[in-house]
């Protein structure tokens, strides 16, 4: 993922033509604001920060499934064991990322944004009603995307019929549906799950009879609106972490071959009736579709067709996306492969870019960590590997690409191993990424040196426990290389994470016992829910600096203040307060 190839084609919004601009203009941005940063009263400037980001390396308790207890890692013990004053744990999930609930996982694209901006943006569920709210999803590229097949095509909606607000929300749909009808829709099909997972079992009758009065409405505006099939979301298209493809193939039987085990002439007597069948449940609804007098589907998906997936949570998307946008897909056989064009709610998948086209942008954030230091003369550098650059750069400055001052800054991409997987080369880049990082500080050139160690996130979604192990070892060995340099020039260092992935990597049930399948324990491949650490260190680190204990719920965003406190500035008023605090003598 290059975001950019040539720096110094990205310029400045502020390209000061002399020294007096360059100073008035670093100190107040034509925005009109106030850029310059106040002194520390206590911490010193001038020192080297390096700032080590280790994706996917939460804490939990030891145990053959964490891979990070498994591995040789001298390097992380010394920093959890050596200074407990300097080491403590912040959450990177649910809240403390700007995600809906305390059940959504973190990821490496919330986690930068977290790091990077110091306060906490809206994402997921609040960021699809603000975008609601101002009109600003019918105005993105991604809603003119899906509109071109307005004129001759269907729109097709799926996802969670629900108000339970973990995957999507009913009020969203309506709002969406109400939106598209005054675009110049001509035909809506709507492909509903049923949940009673997050809402009371029983509750889908209510929500379709919802539903489809909100059609009602539409058809009298002479718009051609139904639903078009269903299913329980524990059996229809809403698997994750590819546990089982063939959830995935019965939506897509349904939604776009237009064929499932039942068929009925309207939704609410699917429901109904389905519903009543020996110990049936919301959850578990077999697949079905509409037919029409005839017994013809009334909506499957064809080519010239736009589709959006309205759920806003990720985790149980991200398997239907691929199998819509992927030309290369082996999973199941598609069958018929239609030519739509196809837009999530959201972005579900940042490393993969899934899919590429969604109606609501990733947060707006302004006034970064990162530009604030580099107009207070920072000099900075950031590396990462091809798989993780962007986060390190990209999502750490807010979403934007480029640099803040090319003057001041130096991005630096390593080619990420391609056609392979992460497994079977679980070191990746991480010594590469070392050198670079222990170069620049040794250089002296830089004030802040920052890098993100792919290895635990990559490797640990492979599922390869061994290899993963392997992984948090390379990751350890980096680094110490970069410790030893910021040694050598009397700097210091900030390491932590960005979510969990490699401390945890089997499925467990509510007791926290392994799940079995088959008599085998099921891997988990994704990210986890617990927290990261941070560690602070190095002989540049003043006398009596240590983490405060009056931050106990401190997460991610807390960290850019701790950083701009350790290159001797104030954070702005408006960040998450610091992690840390300077003891009296």
């Amino acid at each position: 993922m290059t975001l950019f190839t040539n720096p110094r084609q990205h310029k400045l919004r502020l390209t000061p033509r002399n020294k007096q601009e360059k100073r008035e203009k670093a100190q107040m941005g034509s925005s009109g604001v106030s850029w310059k940063l106040a002194d520390h009263p206590k911490l010193p400037k001038g020192k080297t920060v390096a700032v080590v980001v280790l994706d996917g390396w939460g804490e939990a308790k030891p145990n053959e499934y964490n891979c990070i207890a498994t591995a040789e890692t001298p390097c992380m013990d010394s920093l959890k064991k050596g200074a407990p004053e300097r080491w403590r744990l912040v959450r990177a999930h649910g809240t403390a990322v700007g995600l809906p609930t305390e059940d959504d996982m973190g990821n490496s694209e919330v986690g930068h944004n977290a790091l990077g901006a110091g306060r906490i943006f809206a994402q997921g569920a609040k960021l699809v009603d603000i975008a609601l709210a101002s009109g600003k999803i019918f105005e993105g590229e991604g809603f003119n995307y899906i509109k071109e097949s307005f004129a001759n095509g269907t729109l097709h909606l799926i996802g969670l019929l629900s108000d339970g607000g973990v995957h999507s929300r009913l009020d969203q749909l309506q709002l969406l549906l109400k939106g598209v009808g005054e675009r110049g829709v001509k035909r809506v099909r709507v492909h509903i799950l049923t949940d009673g997972r997050d809402v009371l079992d029983g509750s889908s009758v209510g929500f379709v009879e919802t539903l489809e009065n909100d059609l009602a409405k539409l058809r009298e505006k002479g718009i051609d609106a139904k639903i078009a099939s269903g299913g329980g979301r524990m059996n229809v298209t809403m698997d994750r972490y590819e546990n089982d493809w063939n959830v995935v193939k019965r939506g897509w039987d349904a939604q776009v071959l237009g064929e499932a085990p039942y068929k009925f002439t309207n939704a609410l007597e699917a429901v109904k009736k389905l519903r009543a069948e020996p110990k049936a449940n919301d959850q578990y609804l077999p697949p079905f579709v509409i037919v029409d007098e005839s017994g013809k589907p009334v909506g499957p998906i064809v080519d010239g067709d736009a589709v959006v997936t309205f759920n806003f949570r990720a985790d149980r998307m991200v398997m239907i996306a691929k199998s819509l946008e992927y030309e290369n897909f082996d999973k199941f056989d598609r069958v018929r492969v239609p030519k739509i064009r196809y837009a999530g709610m959201l972005e579900y998948d940042g490393e993969l870019k899934l899919p590429s086209h969604y109606l609501v942008s990733p947060p707006e954030i302004d006034r970064t960590s990162g530009e604030y230091l580099v107009k207070n003369g920072i000099r900075t550098f950031a590396c990462s590997e091809t798989v993780k650059f962007g986060h390190v750069t990209f999502f750490w400055n807010g979403n934007r690409s480029g640099y803040f001052n090319a003057e001041l800054e130096k991005y630096v991409e390593i080619p990420s191993d391609s056609g392979i997987t992460f497994n079977e080369k679980p070191n990746m880049k991480a010594l590469q990424i070392a050198e670079k990082a222990r170069d620049a500080i040794l250089s002296r050139n830089f004030d802040q040196v920052r890098v993100n160690l792919p290895n635990g996130d990559m490797v640990g979604h492979t599922g390869d426990i061994e290899a993963t192990v392997v992984a948090c070892k390379a990751a350890d060995e980096a680094v110490k290389m970069i410790l030893d340099a910021i040694e050598q020039v009397g700097g210091i260092y900030v390491v932590t994470a960005d979510h969990g992935n490699a401390e945890d990597m089997v499925k467990r049930d509510k007791s926290g016992n392994p799940l079995l399948k088959d008599g085998k324990v099921q891997i988990l491949t994704s990210h986890t829910l617990e927290p990261v650490p941070i560690a602070i260190g190095g002989p540049g680190l003043s006398p009596g600096v240590r983490f405060r204990n009056d931050v106990p719920s401190g997460g991610l965003a807390n960290v850019a203040a701790t950083v701009i406190n350790l290159h001797g500035f104030e954070a702005p008023s408006d960040y998450e307060q610091t992690l840390i605090e300077v003891a009296d003598k």
